[in-house]
């Protein structure tokens, strides 16, 4: 069943089935909430704010309207909603980006001393990345690890196609200013200035 009709027959009354609803989007959910949490180190939160995300859906779902926002993306709206208000409660603005969307695999033979740079490097990735205003953090987080396309961020963060390629292009921009003094022209510096064409 497509998400469409799995959300006719809830509301026609089989609730059971929301279940699989959540089965289909818990580990995408939970993984964007976790990073959202990272760097204010309030990761131990993510599980609760998940099932918060997923109650809170439940609740709204009679009012959920497609030709506003796919589930997806409605989904993700609240999560990032839910996650914006805990870290109001808790005074805390940061948020991170998940290493993955930047780290290399690490080969199989790389020597102790490589990992322990590589690391370093990464470390400062996200440093960088964390010291961005909300909104950047936001859809760079959502288009580099959940590999939403610009009009499903629009929708999450309420705003147009351009003012999201906007924030995207000035996020890209403020963290290679950033990292350009330390990394200068390596690989991943080369890695990173691509993700401008994307």
């Amino acid at each position: 069943m497509t998400d469409s009709q799995l959300i006719r027959e809830i509301k026609d009354g089989n609730v059971e089935l929301y279940s699989e609803l959540m089965r289909r989007y818990q580990r995408k959910i939970l993984a964007f909430i976790y990073h959202m949490l990272k760097s204010a180190k309030l990761e131990p939160l993510a599980e609760d704010l998940c099932s918060e995300t997923f109650y809170k859906a439940y609740r709204s779902l009679h009012s959920f309207r497609e030709v506003d926002a796919s589930f997806s993306t409605w989904l993700y709206t609240i999560a990032r909603n839910t996650v914006l208000s805990e870290l109001r409660k808790q005074k805390s603005g940061h948020m991170s980006l998940d290493e993955s969307g930047f780290e290399p695999v690490a080969a199989p033979d790389a020597v102790p001393e490589q990992h322990v740079l590589r690391n370093e490097r990464m470390e400062m990735v996200r440093d960088a990345i964390n010291n961005l205003p909300e909104k950047q953090r936001s859809a760079l987080i959502l288009r580099e690890y959940d590999q939403l396309d610009y009009q499903e961020i629009a929708n999450i963060l309420g705003q147009t196609v351009s003012s999201v390629k906007s924030l995207l292009f000035r996020a890209r921009a403020s963290v290679k200013t950033q990292l350009e003094p330390y990394f200068g022209r390596t690989p991943l510096m080369e890695e990173f200035e691509g993700m401008n064409t994307r």
